[in-house]
């Protein structure tokens, strides 16, 4: 009984030496860890979280001046430029501004992005290759020559198009908005369009063809199918279109040089670089901060209404 014992008690040492020799593979793989990951973190690190912290280190500032004609020196200011943010007018109007934009641009351009991604996994379409091109061609114009194109057919005495823009003046204060969310939707569809058809592809064809064994045709498989299998796609289109609205800035600031209904302060961001080019950088920095809030709390709430939607 005692050999049986020592016998059956041989393997578990062996083992535990075994681990003990393996633990300097483990510590080499950590390192080769920490090698790779390290130029991805120094550089996140460096344009990143330090642009970030140097921002809110900023934002607390205040300027200050010894006399009328003293030399401005920069003090610590606790929250006074954060009450100047919430004080002004121009800023808050701009927000709202962008919001209306939002809610209407960003659910026509992703709607647009969907029918041409359904368009092209059509079983259907000839040509997809040059459809596909096509459609994605816009977002390889830079936002500014976009918007310089744009306003040349907006102007109504520079425009190929005059009969309509003398009878339609687009860049109005009344229209220039949606003026704008015309460029960024033409931009941007083809983006968000890629998005959504690499997750139709991702699709196992097994799928389409149990739904066409029970009778199904294209626009059923395109409705009861496709649409509800390509929602996060959607989701993550959306988020990135939410953030790219209270974002908007190129498009506004080249349009001024064609209208004078667009101000200063138009867009959130717009009036953060007027604030800096003052230069007044701890107000500007505190718009950023505040901005940033609020572009994450929207991104984080519309998060949170998809996800109950989608499991419930």
């Amino acid at each position: 009984m005692t050999t049986t014992s020592l016998e059956t008690t041989a393997p578990t040492t062996g083992s535990l030496s075994s681990k003990r020799r393996g633990r300097p593979g483990g510590l080499s793989l950590r390192r080769a860890v920490v090698v790779f990951v390290a130029p991805f973190g120094v550089l996140y690190a460096l344009f990143y979280v330090i642009p970030i912290a140097f921002a809110i280190y900023q934002s607390l500032l205040t300027v200050k001046r010894e006399g009328t004609f003293g030399a401005a020196q920069q003090v610590f200011g606790g929250l006074s430029q954060y009450i100047l943010v919430f004080q002004d007018g121009a800023f808050w109007g701009s927000v709202g501004r962008v919001l209306v934009f939002g809610i209407v641009q960003v659910p026509v351009m992703l709607f647009l992005a969907l029918l041409f991604a359904l368009l092209l996994d059509s079983p259907l379409l000839r040509g997809k290759k040059f459809f596909r091109l096509a459609f994605f061609a816009p977002y390889a114009v830079p936002g500014v020559i976009a918007a310089i194109m744009w306003g040349f057919l907006y102007s109504p005495s520079l425009s190929p198009f005059s009969a309509l823009t003398s009878s339609v003046n687009f860049l109005s204060a009344d229209l220039v908005l949606w003026s704008i969310a015309n460029i960024v939707t033409w931009v941007y569809v083809g983006y968000n369009m890629l998005i959504i058809y690499s997750s139709l592809l991702a699709i196992p064809q097994e799928i389409y063809e149990a739904a066409k064994l029970d009778g199904a045709n294209n626009w059923q498989i395109a409705v009861g199918i496709k649409i509800p299998l390509v929602t996060p796609a959607i989701i993550l289109t959306a988020v990135f279109s939410i953030i790219g609205t209270l974002q908007l800035l190129a498009e506004p600031q080249t349009l001024r040089s064609f209208s004078s209904a667009i101000s200063s302060t138009y867009t959130p961001n717009l009036a953060v670089y007027t604030t800096a080019s003052i230069p007044n950088y701890s107000l500007a920095a505190a718009f950023s901060v505040v901005l940033a809030l609020a572009t994450f709390i929207l991104s984080f709430v519309f998060l949170k209404l998809t996800q109950r939607r989608a499991f419930a």
